[in-house]
């Protein structure tokens, strides 16, 4: 097992070239891999993020008794599909209006047409076009509810483009996890072409395939190993660079999970390519 760490250590010192474009492929494979993993997570939060701050607005009849909002906002809170509930009373709905209108009604009226309403926020599961529309007409059968209403088309709207942008989304990884591995298997490919005469060489002196496969699977692990931790080191500071901009969006990648796996998809990657690069070599001469 020594012998086939040093042979495999000598591999890099005899053929640099070789495991600088080595490096370089799996760097490259490694870092459009993990770009295809965070761009699913991070779809996923901001997936998430917009269904969550999906609003509808539960218009009380008015007049109406606080007993009779209470049994609303009690009602309201029992519902699975309700993530969060708060009320506006009148007084606010007055203010609200006022604010986003710039237009003051009470110097026209000497009363308040405007009703209490409950916001109310869904959960994330349930805010899909099919599920709002069922979640309409079972608010609207609340004793004391006299309207429903919420951005129809503007959310409508949003939740299409979220399911179209998500399937962009898995087509572009597809795309990128193709476009690494077989980066990473034509240079593997390459390098052992350029090494059949010395491999030739081994099986005339009667060497074991394990000692011609394993020191090439050794030096594909070191090198697996390097370039996953020159990704890990590059995405550090682009979240570094980019931590402004992501907003609310709770994804770091100094987890120690994330940092294990990115340094690991490297080594596993190397395995996996270098497997199937070397099934062709046997001791046949």
């Amino acid at each position: 097992m020594l012998f086939i760490i040093k042979e495999s250590l000598k591999l890099i010192s005899r053929a640099k070239f070789s495991f600088v474009l080595s490096l370089i492929s799996t760097c490259i494979s490694v870092v459009l891999i993990v770009a295809s993993v965070l761009l699913i997570i991070l779809s996923g939060q901001f997936e998430s993020k917009l269904k969550k701050n999906i609003n509808i607005d539960v218009f009380l009849k008015d007049p109406i008794s606080e007993q009779k909002t209470s049994d609303v906002r009690n009602q309201l809170r029992e519902k699975e599909f309700i993530s969060s509930v708060w009320y506006i009373d009148k007084k606010q709905a007055a203010e609200n209006f006022i604010k986003e209108t710039g237009e003051d009604f009470r110097k026209i009226l000497d009363y308040n047409p405007l009703p209490a309403s409950f916001r109310i926020r869904l959960n994330e599961n349930y805010a899909d076009n099919d599920s709002i529309n069922k979640i309409i007409n079972s608010l609207s059968q609340i004793d004391g509810v006299d309207e429903i209403v919420y951005q129809q088309r503007l959310v409508g709207k949003i939740l299409t483009q979220i399911n179209n942008i998500k399937q962009y989304i898995f087509i572009i990884t597809a795309a990128l996890l193709l476009i690494s591995i077989y980066i990473l298997y034509s240079t593997m490919q390459l390098i052992i072409n350029s090494k059949y005469e010395e491999l030739d060489t081994m099986k005339l002196v009667g060497a074991k395939i394990s000692t011609i496969k394993l020191p090439i699977f050794l030096n594909g692990i070191y090198i697996g190993v390097f370039a996953g931790i020159i990704a890990l080191i590059l995405f550090l500071v682009l979240f570094q660079y980019l931590e402004t901009y992501l907003g609310s969006i709770t994804f770091t990648i100094s987890n120690p999970i994330y940092i294990a796996g990115i340094i690991c998809i490297g080594p596993l990657l190397s395995i996996l390519v270098s497997f199937v690069s070397l099934r062709k070599v046997n001791l046949k001469i």
